[in-house]
């Protein structure tokens, strides 16, 4: 059976001055349709797309054709199964996860003509999918209402469709967004009035002995410079290793009985002095409450851990943000890059259960397209209002825009934060994930060799961090960065109890992170981040804040945390730990 490779038509390109880099091997033809300025479908977004294509024969004599797309072959993971069939206009998809891209490669089977050839450790191996019509595998688990069903013993998934897990502050937020005429104007004035430091945390001095930290000897990450005030941190729902309830501000304590992690809390008024009241030009001087609220922090040694991104299964969107100014949007086009819609491709909002077994943490990811733009300053006035871009196994969903703050997982593990550049998008064929937030808070400076303040940090309206240019909102905030501690790196997160991205630059600057971005605000579940421990041979659900685990769904069985267990609207990040399972 002939296998044959589709030519595709290129539409109308973008004009030389916005071009990307071109990266190496694309063809022509569809690097054109990835930087046309032209509606198009979420695959003309891929530009290192293969497609096979192959005969095939339904048991009653009808004839079509099944193509198999490979959405990145440098990845390996998604691909997508389509039919067409003489005489039918539809055209029936499937989009199929390779859970170990590593050591098994699928393939259109050349030895029969009813599913796919997955050659791997065991040599080529025959997965049959679409024998049986209605009855075949594939239809079955399309009509198992799981998100992920499996295929041939588990070797491939199916990825499902499905309602994702939404709070009660995110159901009301999206009926006014959505129905309500000026829903946009009542939410703000909640966040405002209402949430504006709901979750202000002050940590309690400890009168007595303060527990003993880990040192950078055993692996622990830089500590930050501090007065070596002793705080018990009320709200922690981490089980540290340290033998008091106090812990010293700045350092770092291990989390129990999960190695190469670990957490600490401070507030930024405990910094040394040269940061907390230094003049620095771009960074507001701190108000006497964000001063004293608690900020807590949880480490993961990058030696150890792989980082995943993960679309939530409705946010973020690929439509316009309404932030950016008129003239800078396309009213021909469905959404910045030409996109309305991520089908047939399925965002399910949840961990693959091949990764499940190895994950040790997660948190919420970044802004709702909604707040994905600008709306004042330079970057509103570029690239339809500069929107921030993701990638999620190898495939674009949104286009990674330069100048934004950016995190990334490469396909061979290793993490980048940086500043996207145009000269970027020459590597993007072997991104595995990437997500893009704004600006960044801490940019690396290569002459003095430490991460600085960024450019925008308290340009409330060009710096995006806020609704509106002229207020000063201070309010529940979370970030990350990467952190350099001789051979190791370390990625941080960071829950601030209430702050402004003033605060948030001096902290990082503190823990000595070579670059940080913010991730979102305002509420626990956007906030969010839950570690994963095995103890006494069950596995315990430990939250940064102990009320985040309002935001997991409780069930007979017990509590299903989100993400890990529960298909969740939001995106979000989580690590894997490498190699075998605990």
């Amino acid at each position: 059976m002939a296998l044959l490779f589709a030519c595709l038509a290129a539409p109308r390109a973008q004009p030389a001055s916005t071009a990307s880099a071109q990266p190496p091997g694309v063809p022509a033809a569809l690097w054109a349709q990835y930087e046309a300025e032209a509606p198009k479908t979420i695959l003309q977004l891929q530009p290192f797309r293969t497609e096979a294509r192959a005969e095939v024969r339904q048991a009653g004599g009808a004839v079509g054709a099944v193509t198999l797309t490979n959405l990145n072959p440098n990845i390996d993971a998604w691909f997508l199964l389509t039919f067409e069939w003489h005489g039918r206009p539809d055209r029936p998809a499937y989009h199929l996860e390779n859970p170990d891209p590593l050591r098994q490669h699928p393939q259109l089977s050349l030895e029969r003509p009813d599913g796919v050839g997955i050659t791997g450790l065991a040599g080529r191996e025959a997965c049959v999918l679409w024998q049986g019509g209605a009855q075949s595998a594939l239809e079955r688990a399309a009509h198992s209402g799981l998100p992920y069903a499996p295929l041939c013993g588990g070797r491939l998934y199916l990825r499902n469709p499905v309602a994702g897990h939404r709070t009660s502050v995110e159901e009301v937020t999206e009926f006014l967004r959505d129905h309500v005429y000026g829903g946009e104007e009542i939410i703000s004035f909640v966040k405002a009035e209402i949430y504006r430091d709901r979750f202000l945390e002050h940590g309690a001095s400890s009168s007595g002995a303060c527990g003993t930290p880990a040192s950078s000897s055993s692996g622990a990450p830089r500590s930050a410079p501090t007065s070596g005030a002793c705080i018990v941190p009320g709200s922690l729902g981490i089980d540290l290793d340290s033998d008091s309830a106090g812990l010293l501000s700045g350092e770092w304590y291990a989390v129990r009985d999960l190695p190469d992690v670990y957490a600490s809390t401070l507030t930024p008024k405990d910094l040394s002095s040269e940061l907390y009241s230094g003049k620095q030009r771009g960074v507001n001087r701190l108000d006497s409450l964000e001063s004293a609220a608690l900020v807590y922090l949880v480490a993961f040694d990058l030696a150890s851990f792989d980082l995943h991104f993960a679309l939530g299964t409705e946010h973020p969107r690929l439509d316009w943000s309404p932030r950016p100014p008129a003239a800078v949007r396309d009213s021909s086009l469905p959404g910045p890059d030409g996109v309305a819609t991520s089908a047939p491709l399925v965002t399910n909002g949840m961990v693959s259960p091949a990764d499940v077994d190895r994950t040790v943490a997660a948190f919420a990811g970044g802004f709702k397209r909604e707040h994905g733009a600008f709306r004042y300053g330079p970057f509103a006035l570029r690239n339809h209002g500069s929107h921030y871009g993701f990638v999620q196994q190898g495939a674009i969903f949104s286009k990674l825009q330069p100048g934004l703050a950016t995190l990334v997982a490469m396909g061979d593990g290793r993490v980048e934060m940086k500043t996207w550049a145009r000269a970027d998008d020459a590597t993007l064929g072997s991104l595995r994930d990437a997500r893009q937030n704004g600006l960044p808070l801490i940019e690396y400076d290569a002459a003095r060799g430490v991460g600085v303040p960024g450019a925008f940090v308290n340009q409330w309206g060009p710096g995006n961090w806020s609704g509106s240019a002229d207020e000063d909102l201070r309010t529940v905030r979370a970030g990350v960065c990467v952190q350099q501690a001789g051979s190791r790196r370390f990625l941080l997160y960071a829950y601030f109890s209430a702050a402004t991205p003033s605060a948030m630059a001096r902290v990082f600057e503190g823990y000595h992170c070579q670059y940080a971005m913010q991730l979102d605000m305002n509420a626990l579940e956007h906030t969010y981040l839950a570690l994963y421990v095995r103890r006494n041979h069950e596995r315990m659900v430990e939250h940064v804040v102990q009320g985040m685990e309002q935001c997991d769904t409780r069930t007979r069985e017990g509590l299903a945390p989100r993400f890990l267990a529960v298909p969740d609207d939001r995106d979000f990040f989580y690590l894997t730990r490498r190699g075998r399972p605990q």
